[in-house]
């Protein structure tokens, strides 16, 4: 039998061979089955065992992700147990059988309808429940099908699997067991995507963008996930192994050489000093990321807080969470990004739903439309100053007006601690994100109230180029290394040079060596990279010369098209690497 290579993209490097476990989270079709009368109380009966199965579940489920994640996140699964148990849907559900509908159409159509119910709700409460609805529809559906149970949560321990799924949702992430899992691969997803950054943050090795994987694989089969060079390798053979073993002790070796590099400074041959940040996405990563050799956090996504639950976190649980990363670095610079909720990062039911969700209500303009939301974090984040060297950074910022309500919403956070006679700090510097042509084209007019830059290179990228970072099928045209995309960068390093601000880049381009090349040549002088990348960018940065990078940048700018602009920019790394 011939192996078979799925081809995808590479979202976190890494190699590594095991078996498949295979999840089809997704509402299953359902036959339209018609029932004859004298069938009625066997399907009842078929309906209530199944929901009573689906109850005992959750309450293993819950017991596993209490564990992993804690008991604030396991609460989602109360919530899901509550609605199994609504005596208003068992009493629909069961009218509609009656009917002579079967069990798992009737529920099905129940189903379909409290979920549009919902959604269209004008309470905010009720909008949240959509994705525990769905949860629960492909859960009870499921059994009532008799389909294999795909739960992510019953891998024996030190299985060392490949979750192979569509999409890896907020839901689903809460569930998995990290000491399990040895990559991923997902059939949705660019490397921009929701579980692109977070198996960067993990540290797993993923694939993203595999089209019909799913339909391909079985439970259990053994595959090699080169996450390096973005395949699947479905039933390899004994040479592909061999071959795959090897590599991956070469990737080893190599990381292990680089790790060496941790402790040296970011210069370039021609003495240019480089500033090399973290990003940080959950607290638990810190202490980690504080060894990695870098000189501060250039981004804490705080979103990852909220995805996956069913509550926002309190303002007790964000202090602890933000002091520790703070603690872990010692003094050291670190930026906080405010909840960049939304587009493909998403609480559980907790927005409703959206046609163009990275066009929607996210991100500054959900703080801002929720105050009392916003306001708490915000004084978690002023009492979590304290501890060090904070800077507060706002997401997705376009006009003026969003930064002075949200410098306002920060003063009264102020107040509010200081009546309570809470210790903060009052003199947090208050900066911004650029990633729409709309905040580089108003910079100078921004430059004037905020202590400094960060660029966001993976949203300037899609709403530049009008390209979905999440659509797999489009991610061949999102191309950072665009002539437009690289114009709007330069421009921001100008007007930060001009106002005396602090440009830094914190998307996911300024991990890449042939772009970090093309920034630094740009004149940026601040990246903020995945941890496991601080090392190799120390040795791209002390192997070029800032002015070579420069000239690069300056052909790059004038270059027709971005197939162009990597090619000058590739042959001039390359020949400075050489």
């Amino acid at each position: 039998m011939t192996s078979l290579t799925l081809p995808g993209i590479s979202a976190s490097p890494g190699i590594v061979v095991g078996p498949v476990h295979l999840l089809k989270w997704v509402v299953p079709d359902v036959p339209p089955r018609m029932i004859a009368e004298s069938a009625v109380a066997a399907e009842l009966g078929r309906l209530h065992s199944a929901l009573d199965r689906a109850v005992e579940r959750l309450h293993s489920v819950r017991e596993r992700a209490e564990k992993n994640a804690g008991p604030a996140e396991a609460a989602i699964f109360d919530v899901q147990v509550s609605i199994i148990e609504d005596a208003e849907l068992r009493r629909r559900v069961e009218d509609v059988i009656r009917q002579n509908f079967a069990a798992e159409r009737a529920f099905d159509v129940v189903m379909l309808e409290w979920r549009e119910h919902f959604a269209r709700s004008t309470h905010e409460m009720m909008r949240e429940r959509v994705g525990d609805l769905t949860d629960v529809q492909i859960r009870v559906l499921s059994l009532l099908l008799d389909l294999p149970d795909y739960d992510p949560v019953d891998l024996p321990k030190g299985t060392h699997a490949i979750l192979v799924t569509h999409d890896l949702t907020p839901s689903l992430t809460l569930q998995l067991d990290r000491d399990c899992i040895a990559g991923i691969a997902t059939e949705a997803g660019t490397r921009t995507s929701h579980v692109a950054i977070l198996a960067r943050s993990l540290g797993l090795p993923a694939v993203v963008g595999l089209l019909d994987a799913t339909s391909q694989l079985t439970s259990g089969e053994r595959v090699i996930l080169d996450a390096t060079a973005g395949v699947l390798v479905v039933r390899p053979t004994e040479a592909e192994l061999k071959d795959a073993e090897a590599r991956a002790h070469v990737e080893r070796s190599e990381e292990k050489a680089l790790a060496r590099l941790a402790g040296e400074e970011a210069i370039t041959a021609d003495g240019v000093r480089i500033q090399l940040l973290v990003n940080v996405d959950l607290p638990e990563e810190a202490a980690g990321a504080a060894t990695s050799g870098a000189e501060g956090v250039g981004l804490m996504r705080t979103e990852f807080l909220v995805v996956g639950r069913a509550t926002m976190p309190d303002e007790e649980e964000q202090y602890q969470a933000y002091a520790k990363v703070i603690k872990a670095f010692e003094g050291q610079p670190v930026v906080i990004r405010t909840f960049d909720v939304g587009g493909d990062k998403l609480p559980i039911g907790g927005f409703p739903h959206e046609p163009n969700p990275f066009l929607g209500w996210r991100a500054i303009r959900m703080c801002l439309d929720e105050p009392e939301i916003f306001r708490t974090q915000l004084r978690a984040l002023l009492r979590a100053a304290v501890h060090g060297d904070v800077r507060i950074m706002l997401p997705l910022i376009v006009t003026l007006d969003e930064v002075r309500e949200a410098r306002g919403l920060l003063a009264d956070a102020a107040r509010e601690l200081a009546v309570r006679g809470v210790p903060y700090r009052a003199d947090v510097p208050l900066g911004i994100m650029i990633e729409t042509p709309a905040a580089v084209i108003t910079a100078d007019t921004l430059a004037k109230e905020v202590a400094f830059f960060s660029i966001g290179t993976n949203d300037l990228v899609q709403y530049t180029l009008a390209v979905d970072r999440g659509n797999a099928r489009l991610a061949t045209r999102f191309t950072p290394l665009h002539p437009a995309v690289l114009r709007l960068i330069n421009r921001t390093a100008e007007i930060g040079r001009e106002h005396g601000l602090n440009v830094s880049v914190c998307g996911e381009m300024a991990s890449e060596p042939l772009m970090a090349f093309a920034l630094i040549g740009l004149g940026l002088r601040t990246l903020s990279v995945a941890p496991r990348s601080v090392p190799r960018m120390k040795q791209i940065v002390r192997g070029i010369h800032a002015s070579v990078a420069a000239e690069a940048a300056k052909a790059a700018l004038d270059a027709g098209t971005a197939f162009a602009a990597e090619f000058i920019l590739r042959e001039r790394l390359s020949a400075e690497l050489a």
